[in-house]
């Protein structure tokens, strides 16, 4: 289980932000959300299984359904019509279906059984519009750096402006990534977050040194939405 932030936290990350700064032109920006998505689509896709399986044991076994609607409405009444076979069945269908959803509305089920490449694609997209939002071009030479965390899945994304994307590549933040997600799932997210910060403004202050007349363009905070 991932330890929510502290107000120690988010000193340790402002002061981290800070510290990472004096030695760079770039802007960090750090943001932390509880979760990137409601996963409602996962959910509707796990409640189909049961549906379609009523519907294939109905098709297995016909006599199965006649069974029932004799249990449920008496046995001394003609056999059912195929009119009211099909309306138990449908009745069926639906009662497995509702429920299921109703059992998925618990999160943490619905993300363990959210697969793992769906969940880096909506982490992904959530932190690139995140840094849409808070960091792209905000700054003079638009070196902003976003350091995205996502705690429900234990995911974190570093997306970089325009300028740091000409002069870096995705494997120049695999040291930030690995420490982040390391102190995360042992649970220490803020201690993670630090750890990023440190080794993205080393990456940051080789490539874009402090000129002496840079200005703190973002806020040095930790943001959590």
């Amino acid at each position: 289980m991932v330890m929510p932030l502290t107000d120690a936290d988010r000193e340790k990350v402002s002061a981290a932000i800070a510290a990472a700064e004096a030695n760079t032109s770039g802007e960090i920006v750090a943001v932390a959300t509880p979760i990137s998505d409601a996963y409602h689509d996962v959910a509707l896709h796990w409640a189909l299984v049961p549906l379609f399986a009523v519907l294939a044991w109905a098709a297995w076994s016909p006599t199965a359904l006649i069974w029932w609607y004799n249990h449920l409405f008496g046995g001394w009444s003609p056999d059912p019509t195929e009119s009211e076979l099909l309306t138990l069945l449908m009745f069926f269908a639906a009662l497995k279906f509702t429920i299921a959803l109703l059992i998925l509305k618990w999160m943490p089920l619905r993300l363990l059984l959210t697969p793992p490449a769906t969940k880096h694609r909506r982490v992904r997209r959530r932190a690139i519009a995140i840094f849409q939002a808070a960091a792209a071009g905000r700054t003079a030479g638009k070196t902003g750096v976003l350091i995205y965390l996502s705690l429900a899945e234990r995911r974190a994304e570093i997306v970089a402006d325009e300028a740091i994307h000409k002069l870096t590549d995705e494997h120049a933040w695999g040291e930030a990534m690995h420490a982040l997600i390391s102190d995360v799932r042992e649970g220490r997210p803020g201690d993670g977050i630090v750890a990023a910060i440190e080794r993205v403004g080393a990456v940051l202050a080789e490539h874009f040194p402090r000129s002496a007349d840079d200005q703190n363009e973002i806020p040095d905070k930790l943001i959590e939405l």
